[in-house]
C-alpha cells in the first residue's frame, strides 16, 4: 500500500514563502507533485515533476512555485514563493506508480492572510 506522508503546511502573510514536502514508501515514483483545493473549488493541479525531472506548472502559480525531487529519498518539494490570498488551499501530494496507479497524500493546509 502506498503511503504519502505531507508536512510543511501553515499560515503566512501575502508575499510570503513556505516549503512543502512529501515522502512516499514505495519507490519509482512517475509523476509526483502537488495538486491544490480551495474552498468550494474543484482539486487542481498545482505542480507536477516526472521521473525525467520535467516539471508542469498551473499557470497560476508558475514563476513563483518551484518544484523538485529526491529520488534517493523518495521525497518532493514545493517551494512556494510570493504567496497569495488566492493560493489558500488544502495541498495534496500526489504520485503515480507503474503498479499502484494514483495515489494521494491526506493533505496540508495553507492559508496565506494578513
Amino acid at each position: 500500500q502506498v503511503q504519502l506522508v505531507e508536512s510543511g503546511g501553515g499560515t503566512v502573510q501575502p508575499g510570503g514563502s513556505l516549503n512543502l514536502s512529501c515522502t512516499g514508501n514505495i519507490y519509482s515514483i512517475f509523476d509526483f507533485g502537488w495538486y491544490r483545493q480551495a474552498p468550494g473549488k474543484e482539486r487542481e493541479l498545482a505542480a507536477v515533476i516526472n521521473t525525467h525531472n520535467f516539471a508542469t506548472y498551473s499557470e497560476a502559480v508558475k514563476g513563483r512555485f518551484t518544484i523538485s525531487r529526491d529520488n534517493a529519498k523518495n521525497t518532493v518539494y514545493l517551494q512556494m514563493n510570493n504567496l497569495q490570498v488566492a493560493d489558500t488551499a488544502v495541498y495534496y501530494c500526489y504520485a503515480r506508480l507503474a503498479l499502484y496507479g494514483e495515489n494521494w497524500g491526506q493533505g496540508t493546509q495553507v492559508t496565506v492572510s494578513s
